[in-house]
């Protein structure tokens, strides 16, 4: 993609003049993605870090939702800070912050301190990564048309996930985890040489103090989508409500929705503003991304358990499928951005064909699960995930745009995110793993009876090799069973919007009401009894 205006009315005037125009805007790409290959900890590695540190894996993936809510609940605040700082006071602290909480966060055992390193390294991460993208959305869209930069930004975001994913399994299998914490300082490093020797301060408007922000009540939200995260992601580990622990947990999450709700009501100038809630179709879009990230939470529990536990794969055997999960993205954005800008179609359909690729998805893993099958067989499902997965996010995001005004966009992304990036999540994997608990408890209780006297009395019996071979069977169908659910779940969904676009809701008058009715019918009785 070349400058579509280098002449014209694009220009990046916080850059020297010896920096070709030419190059600038793809500097900051480089940096947008820079920013985020970067994480707290990086999951790529997870089995290697549980190996290396007394933490488990409940406590690394907390970790992960701390890095993701220090960004969810950042976005009311990004303006300000762009209205209030110049763009490179900006980058510098953020890749400052960036680099700082990469070269601590591998030495932190103290859970809640290194879950506050994660969350600022989220909040620094979504303030580099903006202020690069904003810096160029003119040169990526010169009339500001969102139905492009929301493909291409997510061709950045989701693709770089990808890409963090493989560096970090490649750097921890070839020399060790924390490697991948240098090599990401290294690049933070590039990010702040370019921002010394390449740009200088510019401010394109009157600076605005940071007024009127209420801090208190950020905090309280941020509070309070950890508590959400830390009950859906330890509830397992501690039994749910057979736990004190659970339910002192639940009691906070109550206390702290109250005093959040409260705070809104009751101040002049809330972190979420009460008239936020009230656009039309805002709530229809938040239940569906949480439905939908819900429903692709089966990557990160019932796809791990297969890979780990029944086919034993290595983290480089499984990690090569992230190749395909990147070819998904990159199709998925790109068939959006053809979708909305060039063709101009309807959204909801496009919503219908990111769905049809979250079924084709489950049902590709649905029959194909097999201890017999190869690798490459899973090439195609995992395709249509990530395919799936770039449509609706760069759907749902402009749908948002859609109906928000400016004043509000900021905050309903940042409760978009919340549901988006940590609360559909932690849920779904939440409601998998006890799914799978279950079904492998009832499994091993239907077909223990294979185990009798008679097995046994065969001679020489390995009886080792026999229960490794069953467990890894009853996995096998458990997760199969699982992903019958969701893939039942999904179809639900799919003919929910087929139904609802059904081509003879567009050729019915819409239903009155009885208020209505009402109304019309002594309007004709009143013309009647003049007459």
């Amino acid at each position: 993609m070349g400058a579509p205006v280098l002449n014209g009315p694009f220009t990046m005037p916080m850059f020297r003049d010896f920096v070709p125009r030419r190059l600038q805007p793809w500097i900051y790409v480089f940096m947008a993605v820079t920013f985020q290959l970067s994480g707290g900890l990086y999951l790529g590695s997870l089995n290697q870090m549980i190996g290396s540190t007394s933490l488990m894996r409940e406590d690394l993936q907390m970790c992960l939702y701390a890095n993701l809510s220090g960004m969810a609940i950042y976005f009311p605040l990004l303006f300000r800070m762009k209205f209030c700082f110049t763009n490179k006071t900006l980058l510098i602290t953020a890749s400052a912050g960036v680099l700082v909480c990469n070269l601590l966060a591998p030495y932190i055992t103290f859970l809640p301190l290194l879950w506050a390193v994660c969350f600022i390294e989220g909040m620094c991460k979504i303030q580099g990564t903006f202020e690069c993208m904003s810096n160029i959305q003119l040169w990526m869209t010169p009339k500001r048309d969102f139905t492009v930069f929301f493909p291409l930004l997510h061709i950045v975001i989701l693709g770089s996930m990808q890409l963090s994913d493989l560096a970090a399994t490649h750097l921890m299998y070839y020399y060790h985890w924390s490697y991948m914490h240098f090599f990401i300082g290294a690049l933070i490093l590039i990010d702040l040489l370019i921002m010394y020797c390449c740009t200088r301060h510019f401010r394109m408007i009157k600076k605005l103090p940071l007024f009127g922000i209420d801090w208190l009540g950020g905090l309280l939200w941020a509070l309070l989508l950890m508590e959400i995260a830390f009950f859906f992601n330890y509830g397992d580990w501690y039994d749910w409500f057979n736990s004190p622990v659970m339910c002192s947990m639940a009691v906070a999450i109550i206390v702290t929705l109250i005093i959040c709700l409260g705070r809104m009501f009751s101040i002049r100038h809330p972190f979420y503003e009460p008239k936020m809630w009230t656009y039309k179709n805002l709530l229809p879009i938040l239940i569906l991304i949480t439905l939908t990230e819900a429903i692709l939470a089966t990557e990160h529990v019932l796809e791990e358990v297969f890979y780990s536990e029944v086919m034993r794969y290595e983290e480089m055997v499984s990690v090569s499928l992230d190749w395909l999960m990147l070819i998904g993205v990159v199709s998925g954005c790109l068939f959006a951005y053809w979708w909305m800008h060039i063709k101009r179609f309807n959204y909801l359909r496009l919503l219908i064909v990111g769905i049809c690729g979250l079924v084709a998805y489950l049902a590709g893993y649905y029959f194909t699960i097999s201890t017999d099958i190869h690798i490459s067989q899973l090439y195609l499902p995992t395709v249509c995930r990530g395919f799936a997965y770039a449509v609706l996010s760069a759907t749902f995001m402009t749908c948002l745009e859609e109906i928000m005004t400016f004043q509000h966009f900021f905050q309903a992304l940042s409760v978009f995110n919340m549901l988006h990036m940590v609360m559909g999540g932690v849920m779904g994997a939440a409601l998998y793993t006890q799914g799978l608990k279950y079904y492998v408890a009832d499994n091993m209780a239907r077909y223990g009876s294979a185990i009798d006297r008679v097995a046994f009395s065969r001679a020489p019996f390995n009886f080792g090799h026999y229960m490794e071979g069953f467990i890894s069977q009853m996995l096998e169908v458990s997760i199969k069973q699982v992903y019958g659910w969701t893939l039942y779940a999904c179809v639900l969904l799919l003919l929910l919007f087929l139904l609802y676009d059904a081509p003879v809701r567009r050729d019915l008058k819409a239903m009155p009401s009885w208020r209505g009715l009402r109304k019309e019918a002594a309007e004709e009785f009143s013309r009647r009894s003049k007459k």
